[in-house]
């Protein structure tokens, strides 16, 4: 019997779809708490105006299959015949190897007839020719619903622009902000405001402002341990943070760059794609120069380093910064900054048992978690998330937030015990046309107006204030920080 018989591929979906007897979704794979990216796919799902297919992508174990096993929970619960519903796991040896219209035959032949159905695909880019798939259903089967995940942005994004144009949505799932940490490992809701957002703190009293950080106060101390394994929900939930490493480098570090990469991108020589990966754990937050960097790592050519960086790009395991103008000025040589797409991953790389007590890599650590946070919070926007570096000192500001046509906002993340702004940092220069301009610091207490020597007004917060009070934003359904 051949492996992708219907027969087998029936006997594969069977142990996919246990609700098809059961008539429930085991509670093991869906959990009470609920990523923000559970609500946006929901409401595309449900939305009566506009149809469309819901794609989410991000890196592995971020929880993309749990937000599909809570999407077909509720589905389920609202009334929906459990028959209707099947998950495709296209992860699997034999379903990768299947065609999709055998796949789908297999399902309507057995299990339910009707067209009037809800697909859910997992990992849905190892299917062979997925996207023209994808539009086939949804040009042809009007009444069918359509959920996918896929940890390759850019194939994905190539496909909706080519195939899926007018008929997909992407949904980024990044790894947990702060406060999905907070919230998924069980600490009370700090019952803030729901209209408060971190620019409002510039026009409070200081006494308000202190109400608010006392609050804050109760999630301190659990951001260490956030940056350190937190941006992931089964490992944010274990009890041994050496173990939960351990699995981050093997299921999230390890098969990326030597199973998945190499089999989406023919990646014959993986030793570099990792060699790659370290030296930008190194350097993450830094600006990064190709000829640098091939210099660095003799033997590998710099067509090569620009290849494996998109690649790694498109897995979800680093950001890419770019420069934007301010001023007028243009920016004629784009270098990125490259960023690790969660502190975690590249504590777990690096394994320095000293990372912690040590300043520099701790800056480090919190830029990335910034920039992270950013750039998750704007991905629906018409925004570019960069950087600046110019003027007549060179002057850099970590963070900018590019508004076509708006003024910007500006971030710089000063994570030290004395954080100091000078009046011709660049942060203050370009303040007077920015949206907001905040300055992110590590103590407590170093929180409030900046007011520079002529009279411009910044906001100085911490950063596991800022961060938190992102999240809450979020929650909120607000989509801008002024």
């Amino acid at each position: 019997m051949s492996v992708t018989s219907k027969e087998g591929i029936l006997r594969v979906l069977r142990a996919f779809n246990p609700w098809w007897v059961s008539g429930t979704v085991n509670p093991i794979l869906c959990p009470d708490y609920k990523r923000f990216a559970y609500y946006e796919a929901m409401k595309r799902l449900e939305s009566e105006d506009i149809r469309r297919t819901v794609v989410m992508t991000g890196t592995r174990r971020v929880g993309k299959t749990t937000i599909q096993y809570q999407m077909i929970d509720a589905l389920i619960k609202q009334g929906v015949s459990p028959q209707r519903i099947v998950f495709v796991s296209l992860d699997h040896p034999m379903l990768k190897l299947a065609e999709f219209n055998e796949i789908l035959e297999s399902y309507h032949e057995n299990i339910y007839a009707n067209q009037d159905a809800y697909y859910f695909f997992d990992e849905v880019q190892y299917a062979t020719d997925w996207s023209g798939w994808l539009k086939t259903i949804y040009d042809t089967q009007p009444e069918t619903k359509v959920v996918a995940t896929g940890s390759a942005s850019p194939a994905l994004i190539r496909g909706s622009t080519e195939s899926g144009a007018g008929r997909w949505t992407i949904i980024q799932v990044p790894t947990l902000s702060f406060y999905e940490y907070c919230a998924l490992i069980g600490l009370p809701d700090l019952q803030l405001d729901a209209n408060l957002k971190p620019s409002l703190l510039l026009k409070m009293t200081q006494q308000e402002r202190g109400q608010i950080m006392n609050k804050l106060l109760a999630v301190q101390n659990h951001f260490t341990r956030y940056l350190q394994v937190g941006g992931f929900p089964e490992l944010a939930l274990a009890s041994n943070d050496i173990l939960a490493e351990q699995v981050m480098r093997e299921d999230v570090v390890d098969k990326v760059l030597k199973r998945d990469l190499p089999a989406l991108y023919n990646i014959r020589n993986a030793t570099e794609l990792e060699r790659i990966f370290l030296y930008l754990c190194n350097v993450s937050s830094e600006i990064v120069a190709i000829d640098t960097m091939t210099k660095e790592l003799n033997g590998v050519s710099r067509q090569t380093a620009q290849n494996y960086i998109e690649y790694l790009a498109s897995a979800n395991l680093i950001y890419l910064s770019y420069p934007v103008e301010l001023g007028g000025k243009k920016i004629l040589k784009a270098k990125p900054k490259i960023y690790i797409s969660d502190a975690a991953i590249r504590n777990a790389v690096l394994m320095d048992s000293e990372i912690l007590s040590n300043p520099v890599e701790m800056g480090r650590m919190v830029e990335t978690a910034v920039y992270k946070h950013v750039a998750a919070f704007y991905y629906q926007k018409a925004t570019r998330v960069g950087y600046y570096r110019g003027g007549n000192k060179n002057k850099e500001i970590d963070i900018v937030v590019d508004y076509p046509n708006i003024a910007h906002i500006l971030i710089e993340v000063k994570y030290r015990e004395q954080a100091p702004i000078h009046d011709d940092d660049a942060i203050v220069e370009h303040s007077e046309k920015a949206i907001s301009s905040i300055i992110v610091t590590k103590r407590a207490d170093d929180f409030g107006e900046h007011l520079s020597g002529s009279g411009k007004k910044l906001l100085r917060i911490p950063a596991f204030a800022f961060l938190y009070l992102l999240g809450h934003a979020e929650k909120n359904g607000y989509r801008g920080i002024s």
